[in-house]
C-alpha cells in the first residue's frame, strides 16, 4: 500500500488535489487536450460560433457605441463577443482592481494615520514612520518570490484570497496598538502576505487578454493605487471630522478598522472570481465552451500557458538577458517613488489644516488615473510602442524630482514639482503589459520577474529612504531628491536596453510577427497558420510548402532578400543563441 492510499493521508491528498493547478479537459473534442499542431482554424470557427461572431464580420457599431468605444473597447464589439469580454471584465478585471485597491488602501493608511493623530497618540517623534515602511518592506522582500513559487503548486483562486484575508485582519489589529513596537511586527506580516497580490494578479490578467485588450486593463489595475490613495485620504478626512472619539477610538484608529471592514468582503470574492489560467480554470461563471475558447484564443496569439516552476527553471532564468532587461527599469521605478513625501511638505506649512493635508495630494492621484488610462488606451490603439509611453513617464518623474532637488523655487512651481511624479508613475502599468508581450512564451517568467523585481526594490527600500529621506529632516532633505534624479536617468536607459535586447532576441531567433502584432517562434507561427507571405518568394514557396514545413518564413521583423531558410537552420540559430 502506498503512502497516498493510507487512511490518515488520504484526506490531505484529496485536499491537495483540490487546490493544485492541473489541466482541465472535458472530452475528446476539447481543444485543451489537442496538440496545437493539429488545430484547424475553420474547425475552431465552427466550434465556437455559438458565442463568437464569425458570421457577423460586417457588424458596424452605432455612433453612440463608437463614442463609448473611444474609452472602452468592448462597446464596439459584435454582440456575442461583447458578452464574452464583459464577462471577463466583470469578474477578472473587477476583482483585480478591488484587490489592488485594498492592498494599497491597507498599505497607504499608515501615512494618513501618522499625520492625523497617530504620531502624537503613540509618541512617534523619532524615525518610527520610516521604520514602519522598512518592516513592511522586509516582509514583502521575504515573501515575494516564495509566494510566486506557491502559484505553481496552489491555485491562484485559493492562494491569493487566503493571503488577502489574513492581511486584512492584521491591518485592523494596528488600531489596538499602544506603541510602535507591535506595529513593527504587524507591518512585517502585512508585507509578507501582501507579496503575492501584485505580481500574482498581473500574471493572471496577462493570461486572459490579448495585446489590444491588455494595456488599458493592466494600466487600470496599476493605477488602482491612485484610487486607493485618494479614498484613503477622503476616508481619513471623514473619520477625523465625524468619528474621532466615537466608541473610545481616535480617528486614526477608526481608519484601520474601516479599512479592514472594506477588505474582508473583497478577499472572499476572490475565491469566486479568480479563474486561475485558461488551461486549468474551473470557475462557475464561465461555460465549458467559454473556458475552452479562452485557452484557444490565447494559444492563437502565442501566449504560452503556465508550467510548474522548479528550482532549476528558476536558476535558468538568470542565464539570459531577460531578467536583467526587465529588472533594471522595474526596480528603479519602485525605488524612485517620491509621491509619499508631498503630505509631509504640506504638513510643515501653517496655512493647511489636517483635512487639507490629507485632501490636497489626492489631486495628484486623480491626475495619475486620467493620464495613466489615457496613455494605456492610446498604446493599445497604436500597438508596439508601449516603451515610448514608459519613457514619457520617466521624463515627468525626472522633471519633478529635478525641481525638488533644486528646492529653492517659487511656491507654485514646487506644487507643480510634487505633482509631476504622479503623472509619470501612472504610466508604469504598461511595463507589465509590455513584459507580458515580450515574454509571452514563458508564463512563469511573466509572474516571477515582477516578484523578483519587487524583492530587490523592497530590499533597497528597507534602508534607502531612512538614509536619504530621514523623517527628522522633513520636508527638505539634503540629498534625497538629487539621488533619485540621477537614478531616474539610469531608469530611462534601462527601458532603452530592454527595447534593444527584445528586438535583438526576436531577430536572432528568427521570429515572425503574428496577426496580433507579437513576435512568435517560427514553429508556433506555422502551427497556427500565421504566415507572413509577403516576405516569401511565391515562385519558390507556396502555402502548401509552408504548411508542410518544407520552408520557414523569417524576417517579418527585418525583411531581407534571403528570407527563405530551412527549419534546420532556424533550430541551429536558436540553439546557438
Amino acid at each position: 500500500m502506498t503512502v497516498a492510499d493510507s487512511v490518515a493521508v488520504r484526506p490531505f491528498v484529496k485536499l491537495y488535489d483540490m487546490v493544485r493547478p492541473k489541466i482541465t479537459v472535458t472530452g475528446a473534442e476539447d481543444y485543451r487536450g489537442i496538440p496545437v499542431q493539429e488545430w484547424n482554424k475553420e474547425d475552431i470557427s465552427i466550434r465556437f460560433a455559438s458565442f463568437i461572431d464569425e458570421a457577423n464580420a460586417d457588424y458596424t457599431p452605432n455612433m453612440f457605441q463608437k463614442f463609448l468605444g473611444q474609452f472602452w473597447d468592448t462597446f464596439t464589439l459584435p454582440p456575442k463577443k461583447r458578452r464574452y469580454m464583459q464577462k471577463l471584465d466583470a469578474n477578472i478585471l473587477l476583482y483585480c482592481l478591488l484587490s489592488f485597491f485594498i492592498k494599497t488602501l491597507d498599505n497607504s493608511n499608515i501615512s494618513n494615520a501618522y499625520v492625523s493623530g497617530m504620531q502624537k497618540a503613540l509618541h512617534l517623534y523619532g524615525n518610527e514612520r520610516n521604520l514602519f515602511t522598512t518592516f513592511f518592506n522586509i516582509g514583502y522582500l521575504i515573501g515575494c518570490v516564495p509566494a510566486q513559487f506557491m502559484l505553481s503548486y496552489v491555485r491562484p483562486s485559493i492562494w491569493i484570497p487566503t493571503c488577502e484575508f489574513i492581511w486584512s485582519g492584521l491591518v485592523m489589529s494596528i488600531s489596538g496598538c499602544s506603541n510602535a513596537h507591535p506595529i513593527y511586527g504587524i507591518r512585517f506580516l502585512i508585507g509578507f502576505f501582501e507579496a503575492v497580490a501584485y505580481p500574482g494578479l498581473a500574471m493572471v490578467l496577462g493570461s486572459w487578454y490579448l495585446p489590444h485588450e491588455l494595456g488599458k486593463r493592466m494600466e487600470l489595475y496599476d493605477v488602482a493605487w491612485a484610487i486607493a490613495s485618494m479614498f484613503s485620504g477622503y476616508i481619513q478626512i471623514g473619520v477625523y471630522e465625524h468619528m474621532n472619539g466615537l466608541a473610545g477610538f481616535a480617528g486614526w484608529q477608526w481608519l484601520f478598522i474601516i479599512d479592514g471592514i472594506i477588505s474582508f468582503p473583497i478577499s472572499w470574492l476572490g475565491f469566486y472570481s479568480i479563474p486561475d489560467f485558461p488551461i486549468n480554470t474551473r470557475v462557475i461563471w464561465m461555460t465549458e465552451l467559454e473556458k475552452e475558447y479562452s485557452y484557444v484564443r490565447m494559444q492563437l496569439a502565442g501566449r504560452k500557458q503556465p508550467k510548474k516552476m522548479t528550482l532549476m527553471r528558476f536558476i535558468d532564468i538568470f542565464k539570459t538577458w531577460r531578467p536583467y532587461g526587465f529588472l533594471i527599469p522595474w526596480c528603479l521605478f519602485n525605488i524612485n517613488d517620491t509621491t509619499g513625501y508631498f503630505s509631509l511638505w504640506l504638513d510643515s506649512l501653517p496655512q493647511f489644516s489636517t483635512p487639507q493635508v490629507n485632501a490636497i495630494p489626492t489631486g495628484g492621484y486623480a491626475i495619475s488615473l486620467v493620464m495613466g488610462y489615457g496613455s494605456a488606451n492610446l498604446s493599445d490603439r497604436l500597438g508596439g510602442y508601449r516603451w515610448a509611453f514608459i519613457l514619457h513617464g520617466c521624463a515627468w518623474c525626472f522633471l519633478g524630482n529635478l525641481l525638488l532637488a533644486i528646492w529653492n523655487i517659487p511656491y507654485g512651481l514646487k506644487f507643480f514639482a510634487f505633482f509631476c511624479p504622479d503623472i509619470g508613475y501612472s504610466t508604469w502599468g504598461m511595463m507589465l503589459a509590455w513584459s507580458a508581450e515580450v515574454f509571452q512564451d514563458d508564463a512563469e517568467l511573466r509572474g516571477m520577474l515582477p516578484a523578483i523585481g519587487s524583492t530587490i526594490s523592497y530590499a533597497i527600500n528597507a534602508w534607502l529612504p531612512v538614509v536619504i529621506f530621514p523623517s527628522y529632516k522633513a520636508p527638505h532633505y539634503s540629498c534625497g531628491y538629487q539621488i533619485i534624479t540621477g537614478l531616474l536617468g539610469v531608469e530611462f536607459m534601462g527601458v532603452l536596453f530592454m527595447l534593444y535586447m527584445s528586438k535583438r532576441e526576436a531577430r536572432l531567433r528568427g521570429r515572425v510577427i503574428n496577426e496580433y502584432g507579437l513576435a512568435v517562434d517560427v514553429e508556433d507561427s506555422v502551427a497556427l497558420r500565421d504566415y507572413q507571405i509577403s516576405d516569401v518568394d511565391s515562385k519558390i514557396a507556396n502555402n502548401k510548402d509552408v504548411e508542410a514545413g518544407n520552408v520557414t518564413i523569417i524576417s517579418a521583423l527585418e525583411p531581407r532578400a534571403d528570407s527563405i531558410v530551412s527549419s534546420e537552420d532556424i533550430s541551429e540559430k536558436k540553439d546557438k543563441y
